[in-house]
């Protein structure tokens, strides 16, 4: 499926776009005038983390649950627990900040990295610790992803990063190609217009 194809949130498509057309989410760092997409701009991401504002689009998020979209490890973590029947919390910080349903829905399908598990990283991170070592070029992303709710968010600001925790799971959505969830993005614009 096309990036294009996919409808945008109302407030995605007042993002500044890249000369793709693709949407720049708010916690994207800028060099040269161009967005970084695999990078998190620190202040950014702490501002959307102060301010409860969707780390996509910068529009504050109401109290209640929060979303994410999440890597083939934490996925089968989360349907390990469900299946056995346990609660799941996510002990391990993250440095991806939460956001709206819609835009995380909306992000699982356009980002390339995230929509399918074939996708290869196009930059790697500095790789200084364990949270961000991972991150390195070529690496695909494997196995299912998963859009997730969570009731809320914990966050600590440390002077080089942004670290957040999720409480409380109240929905799992798992895809192997994130395109399975453009019923539900549909759905969730038809409940939440403009």
């Amino acid at each position: 499926m096309r990036f294009d194809s996919v409808p945008k949130p109302p407030q995605v498509e007042a993002r500044p776009h890249d000369t793709r057309g693709y949407p720049v989410p708010a916690i994207t760092p800028w060099e040269d005038g161009l967005p970084q997409f695999a990078l998190t701009d620190h202040g950014r991401s702490a501002d959307c983390a102060r301010g409860r504002l969707c780390s996509v689009c910068n529009t504050p998020m109401p109290r209640g649950p929060v979303w994410r979209v999440v890597g083939a490890a934490e996925s089968a973590a989360i349907a390990g627990a469900l299946a056995a029947g346990r609660p799941y919390r996510n002990l391990a910080p993250t440095l991806e900040g939460p956001g709206h349903r819609a835009c995380m829905l909306y992000a699982s399908m356009v980002c390339p990295y995230l929509a399918r598990p074939n996708a290869r990283r196009g930059l790697s991170a500095d790789g200084t610790d364990e949270l961000t070592a991972h991150v390195v070029r070529g690496t695909a992303r494997g196995g299912s992803g998963a859009v997730v709710g969570f009731g809320d968010y914990e966050y600590a600001v440390t002077p080089d990063k942004v670290l957040f925790r999720f409480l409380d799971l109240v929905e799992y959505l798992p895809h192997d190609a994130a395109d399975t969830h453009l019923a539900e993005l549909r759905a969730e614009l038809a409940r939440r217009p403009a």
